[in-house]
Formats: structure tokens, C-alpha cells, sequence
């Protein structure tokens, strides 16, 4: 019976012995990494899309050193004059990849993909899906034409392009829509020949998808008799 208690006490000697290595250790790493805190460029108020920054736009904060984003800037000076991609809200860090390559200038031409190339379709309001095409959605490019026999058809041309601006804006926070009468669009080289012919050739309506709806229609458009059955 005494070897028993004995083995119970020793077994709750070792358990006790081994919580507190766990917990010496995690307190020895808790201040470990409060003593290589650092700081972290933040936004101090909401930057737009395409907006050279300044010293008045974002500003440093103490931030934990193991918890650093990656692409984080610990000094406000090396953000002088860097134009933003993507909105970015106040508080939030000011990332790397949220930036274009140093030297562009602001504006819209900063936000426009490596390669790609941005082209205005002008719309009405139902061609503008009544106002709710904003920047940042995505949309497919529908014509409106004839087909090699002169019968009207609809077919989808191009299909998950960017909204890059409505009208002269290209604020991506908005949710209420705009009735515009232009939409600017962000294409590859041959997607913008392929906008140019078509409005050429026929009248353009844009369908707005899904954002996260990656899936390709690949229809093969709609003709009178087919849509009278």
C-alpha cells in the first residue's frame, strides 16, 4: 500500500515537474518575442486604389515580432511616393504586394496588371447591369450582331473580366449602384480586339458573375429560331 503512494506521489511529482518546464518555456518565448517587437507601417486613414502615398497617409505602430506580415515596411520614408494596387483601410499594414513597382506614377494606369491593358465600353443602364458592375467585380462581355447568314444572334465573347473603373472612379468599396455611361475594363492584348470588333460589329452588354465563379460557359451564342423554339 505505502509503494503505491509513494509511485502516485513520484508520478505527480514528474507531471507537476514537466507543466512547469512547459510553462517556463512558453513565458521565456512570450518575452523573447516582446523584446524583438518592432514596428509596422500602417495606413492612418483609407487610401484609394492608384494614390501616390505620403507621410500624412500612414505612420508606424508597435507590432509584435513574431507576428510581422510578410512584405512589411518598418520605415514611413521608404513609402514616399508609392502608388497603392489595391485599397487599403486605416490600421491596416502596408504590404509589398499591395504596392506597384517603384517609380510608377498614380493613377489608374498603376493598377493595371503586368501585360494587360485597359479598355472603356460605353454602356447604359441596363447594359451596365442597372449600376451594380462596380470596380472589382468581374463580368462577361456579351455582343449583340449578325452571324455569316445575317441572322441576329447573342454570344458571350469574353468571359471573368476585371471591372477596373466606372465612369472616372475606381473606388472598389462602394456596394450601392452607380448608373454610368462608360465602364473600364482590364483585358489581355487580344481580349481588347476582340471588345474592338465586337462593338464595331454589334452592340455590347456586360454580365455580371460571380467573383469567385471561375467556370467558362462556353456557349455557342443564341439565334431567333432558337429562342422561339
Amino acid at each position: 500500500m505505502k509503494g503505491t503512494r509513494a509511485l502516485v506521489m513520484l508520478l505527480l511529482s514528474v507531471i507537476a515537474g514537466v507543466a512547469a518546464m512547459i510553462l517556463a518555456a512558453r513565458y521565456i518565448n512570450e518575452q523573447r518575442l516582446a523584446s524583438s517587437a518592432g514596428s509596422v507601417v500602417v495606413a492612418t486613414r483609407d487610401i484609394e486604389l492608384g494614390q501616390p502615398l505620403n507621410a500624412s497617409m500612414v505612420g508606424l505602430v508597435p507590432w509584435p515580432g513574431g507576428s510581422v506580415p510578410n512584405g512589411a515596411f518598418e520605415k514611413v520614408e521608404a513609402l514616399d511616393g508609392r502608388v497603392l494596387r489595391t485599397q487599403i483601410l486605416k490600421g491596416e499594414p502596408v504590404l509589398e504586394g499591395k504596392l506597384a513597382p517603384v517609380g510608377t506614377k498614380g493613377g489608374l494606369s498603376a493598377v493595371i496588371g503586368q501585360g494587360r491593358r485597359a479598355i472603356t465600353v460605353k454602356v447604359n443602364e441596363v447594359v451596365g447591369v442597372a449600376g451594380f458592375a462596380l470596380p472589382g467585380n468581374y463580368v462577361d462581355v456579351l455582343v449583340n450582331t449578325q452571324d455569316d447568314r445575317e441572322r441576329p444572334v447573342s454570344k458571350i465573347v469574353l468571359e471573368r473580366i476585371l471591372v477596373l473603373a466606372v465612369a472616372q472612379e475606381a473606388t472598389r468599396d462602394e456596394t450601392k449602384p452607380r448608373v454610368v455611361n462608360a465602364v473600364t475594363l482590364e483585358v489581355t492584348p487580344g481580349e481588347a480586339e476582340r471588345i474592338d470588333l465586337a462593338r464595331s460589329v454589334g452592340t455590347l452588354s456586360l454580365v455580371l458573375r460571380n467573383q469567385i465563379d471561375q467556370i467558362q460557359a462556353r456557349t455557342d451564342g443564341i439565334r431567333k429560331a432558337d429562342l422561339l423554339g
